[in-house]
């Protein structure tokens, strides 16, 4: 029986998003905006990388073939190949909202189609209601931020006051999220874990889609780092998923990331943590080692959007495009005939863009393996085609959303 793998890139749009201007995304392009910025230099920088963007891998894939196709033009600098490798095309989010959960979801052919609860913009995003209720249940003496911020801003911010006052820090973003930065010695990593739960549980008559805890060490606003004990508490999805339904089938998925955390570990057999997208790599290298026939191992390398989509950083975006690209090989030396690798993203995140959130695009869709014979698939009208597939290849029962792009 084959096995699957499932990597989804977070936020490497190709653009080209139909209702992009709805969600003042229009020209809004991650991958032909990082191109275009390492063509003329833009891109560099020193001891870090320089010169065009190079994905060698990911070009004789399909990579720049689907990116003409989605966006109509070709990523600058790149040198097109004329043979490809892999199956390739690209997708159109139906899922209401450019959010981690949403992109997630309807690739495991579950489209979100209901409006998720966001916070206010202008003044406190936090009624004094639901703040009064979760630090008398939580036991804290208030909560700092109370805003739509950055993560690492509003840690420089807020830190030093926060390890003086025991007061979380808290804050959202033009996603539906309550985001929690505490430190881990001073507030407690077990304490912040409790906060966030009790945030989930009020949450959830707002529909909020996740609470993230956000730890952090350092004891100055220069020594402050995040570290890899994060934790997403999201609801769950509205219908069973592509992952249920495999468990459901008696198989295993490898859950590696992240992603047991978005799908609020439902159909989820095993959990595999791993911090960065090196560690992540590593980790998914190990998983395809011990996946048995009929398994899924389902990756989310999520610095692409954490570290440098949201960031705004060109460079160290492009840099970690290259990384990834250059591991792929190893990928490659670890499939049995019949492995299927599917290789994706949940929405964009421009770092050329104006603000800090994601970018509404379309996403990569690259399929490939041993056996596989590689075709032009086109601009697939969901992101549940990717599920779909998945589940034709491992012999499962289709879904109600999407179709097989065999």
């Amino acid at each position: 029986m084959p096995r699957a793998f499932l990597f989804v890139m977070d936020s490497f749009g190709v653009g080209g998003a139909p209702d992009a201007a709805a969600y003042g995304d229009e020209g809004a392009d991650t991958l032909g905006h990082i191109a275009e910025f390492c063509a003329v230099g833009a891109g560099d920088r020193q001891g870090l990388r320089s010169g065009p963007l190079a994905l060698p891998n990911l070009s004789a894939l399909g990579l720049l073939h689907l990116a003409r196709a989605a966006s109509g033009r070709v990523p600058s600098g790149m040198p097109f190949p004329e043979k490809v490798y892999a199956s390739f095309g690209s997708a159109n989010e139906v899922s209401r909202g450019k959010d981690t959960p949403s992109g997630h979801w309807e690739i495991a052919g579950t489209p979100v189609t209901f409006d998720w609860g966001y916070f206010p913009t202008e003044g406190d995003a936090f009624s004094p209601e639901f703040v009064e209720a979760l630090c008398s249940a939580a036991e804290v003496p208030g909560i700092l931020g109370n805003c739509h911020a950055s993560g690492t801003d509003i840690i420089a911010r807020f830190g030093e006051e926060h390890i003086r006052s025991g007061k979380p820090i808290c804050y959202t973003s033009s996603d539906s999220v309550f985001q929690v930065a505490a430190h881990e010695k001073h507030f407690g990593l077990e304490k912040l874990m409790t906060f966030c739960a009790i945030a989930r549980a009020l949450l959830d008559r707002q529909n909020i889609g996740r609470v993230i805890a956000r730890p952090f060490i350092g004891e100055t606003r220069s020594t402050f780092e995040r570290t890899g004990n994060r934790r997403d508490f999201s609801v769950p999805p509205p219908e069973p998923t592509l992952l249920d339904r495999l468990v459901e089938a008696g198989r295993t998925v490898h859950a590696v990331g992240k992603v047991g955390d978005i799908f609020a570990h439902q159909g989820v057999s095993r959990v595999v943590k791993a911090n960065g997208n090196t560690a992540l790599m590593d980790a998914t290298l190990a998983a395809i080692d011990v996946a048995e026939d009929g398994d899924l191992v389902f990756t989310n390398f999520v610095d692409f959007d954490m570290l440098y989509g949201h960031r705004r950083d060109v460079p160290g975006y492009a840099a970690a495009l290259e990384a990834f690209d250059a591991r792929l090989s190893e990928v490659g030396g670890k499939l049995k005939p019949g492995d299927l690798v599917i290789i994706t993203a949940d929405h964009g995140c421009d770092p050329t863009w104006r603000g800090t959130d994601h970018t509404r695009e379309r996403v990569p869709i690259i399929a490939y393996g041993p056996g596989h014979r590689p075709r032009n698939i086109g601009i697939r009208s969901t992101y549940a085609d990717i599920g779909e597939t998945i589940a034709q290849h491992l012999r499962i029962p289709a879904g109600p959303h999407g179709r097989s792009f065999l």
